[in-house]
């Protein structure tokens, strides 16, 4: 008997049905929260990025920015700090774990709002007196089976003169560091939720399509501002004004 037999009888016997993808990914990520923080904090380099990316919004004070996938808020309190005590942000996530941790993190900054929800379907702009002016994403746009919908959805959202800005890992396209590549693809299969990982297609070519993807649509809906690699060519800053 297979493991998938077995675990398709114990459900037959307890009258439970299986879990849907994003119920697994919400539990992954809660399982893994306190991991993922550390990683999100302590990474080299990752604290020059997220400035970078908060930078490349170009926010000023009062305005309003939405972060999708907020994770464990790590992006939060730059983005507070640009928009100040009279701004907002609001931070996104399906996942109560991760959320808990950014709960926490942002428990001193008033301006920070969290809200439990798929990305993909972002319930903030009826709980805003208007649009959001930005929107950003970090790590998240490879996790999207269309993320060029989602893109454009999210520049429909903050509207002509609005700001987004995507933060992405992939393999790296620089010569020199390119022998780092299989150790990128690895992580990239043991940080994946379960499913993806046993997938007969790379994670990584998967997660690669999706980026070009997110990259693109964000390049055919803006006028692009700011475009930067960093971590040896591993992490990628893109950001534009919506037209």
């Amino acid at each position: 008997m297979t493991a998938e037999q077995s675990n398709s009888r114990s459900r037959s016997r307890s009258g439970s049905r299986p879990r849907s993808p994003s119920a697994v990914a919400q539990s992954f990520y809660t399982r893994w929260a306190t991991l993922y923080d550390a990683l999100a904090r302590r990474a080299p380099g990752v604290g020059s990025v997220r400035t970078e990316a908060a930078d490349a919004l170009a926010l000023d004070p009062g305005e309003t920015v939405v972060e999708m996938g907020c994770g464990t808020g790590a992006n939060l309190p730059y983005l507070a700090e640009r928009v100040g005590p009279e701004g907002s942000v609001v931070g996104v996530d399906f996942s109560p774990g991760v959320l808990d941790v950014a709960r926490e993190r942002t428990r001193e900054y008033p301006n920070v709002h969290l809200v439990r929800a798929d990305a993909t379907r972002p319930p903030v702009a009826p709980e805003l007196e208007e649009s959001p002016d930005a929107v950003l994403a970090t790590f998240v746009s490879g996790m999207f089976d269309d993320p060029a919908a989602v893109i454009s959805s999210w520049a429909d959202l903050v509207g002509p003169g609005g700001r987004l800005c995507l933060v992405d890992l992939a393999e790296t396209t620089d010569s020199r560091w390119r022998p780092l590549n299989p150790a990128f693809r690895a992580l990239v299969r043991v940080t994946a939720p379960p499913g993806s990982r046993t997938m007969r297609a790379s994670p990584t070519k998967l997660l690669n399509r999706r980026l070009v993807a997110a990259h693109r649509a964000l390049e055919s809906r803006c006028r692009v501002t700011h475009e930067t690699t960093h971590a040896l060519g591993f992490a990628r800053v893109r950001a534009g004004v919506v037209e």
